[in-house]
């Protein structure tokens, strides 16, 4: 996993050069890092360390900075809990230079708290909450402006529910499963049968297979104490006694 997340498979050797070299702080390049970032949007594709590469030329080119980018950067981030992607990018957020100059008013105080506030709930596995919140009519401009354009969003925060029911259970009612996906009916159902869990019709219990994260293992720890060591060690007892 850390592989893929240093070099993604989808990464082209040009980005490749890009990241990896010094060219990552030429600012003649930040247009086709943002045309990369576009093309993971549109592609459902990820790479964490070419967004970052955007978000630090923006820190030492405030001339640059989109804050639609960086919203998109953000959105990205999100949904690649409980990985540290997010708080990558808020780390040089925070110390985005305030001179940028903007045609328009800059959404990102605005928009910056409310993700921030998802993160949080994913991070912590509220996922109920997260539907709540996510779906109210306070976040319908994320929705509408930021989120639709962003493919398979949706699949993806559930992907991050997914990771952390595997990880947790063993067994989980589908009532209780449908509330962490946002889903019901015939398509939890199908979501169902896509991950290949089994699921009792009498119960409606579904069956997490078997992985390292859900099983318990006990653990022998044996030490060895050597008759020298052992008799030093009952000569010491003696003499403080």
């Amino acid at each position: 996993m850390t592989s893929e997340w240093l070099t993604p498979s989808t990464r082209s050797e040009l980005i490749e050069n890009l990241v990896s070299g010094v060219d990552r702080y030429n600012p003649s390049n930040v247009s086709i890092l943002e045309d990369y970032l576009y093309h993971q949007i549109r592609s459902e594709e990820y790479d964490c360390l070419a967004n970052l590469a955007i978000l630090k030329l923006y820190q030492f080119n405030p001339e640059l900075y989109n804050p639609d980018v960086v919203i998109n950067i953000l959105i990205k981030a999100l949904t690649a809990s409980p990985l540290p992607d997010f708080n990558l990018c808020i780390s040089l957020l925070d110390e985005r230079p305030l001179n940028a100059q903007l045609d328009e008013p800059d959404p990102l105080p605005t928009v910056l708290p409310i993700l921030k506030g998802l993160h949080s709930l994913l991070f912590r596995c509220r996922f109920p909450a997260f539907w709540e919140i996510y779906q109210s009519a306070e976040l319908e401009n994320l929705r509408d402006n930021y989120t639709v354009e962003v493919a398979g969003f949706e699949d993806a925060v559930r992907a991050v529910a997914i990771r952390a029911v595997r990880a947790t259970f063993t067994r989980i009612s589908s009532e209780r499963l449908g509330s962490y996906l946002n889903l019901s009916s015939s398509d939890l159902i199908a979501y169902i049968q896509k991950l290949g869990w089994p699921v009792d019709s009498s119960t409606s219990v579904v069956t997490i297979p078997p992985n390292p994260d859900n099983q318990i293992e006990a653990t022998v720890v044996q030490e060895s104490v050597k008759l020298p060591q052992l008799t030093k060690i009952i000569a010491h007892s003696v003499a403080k006694a």
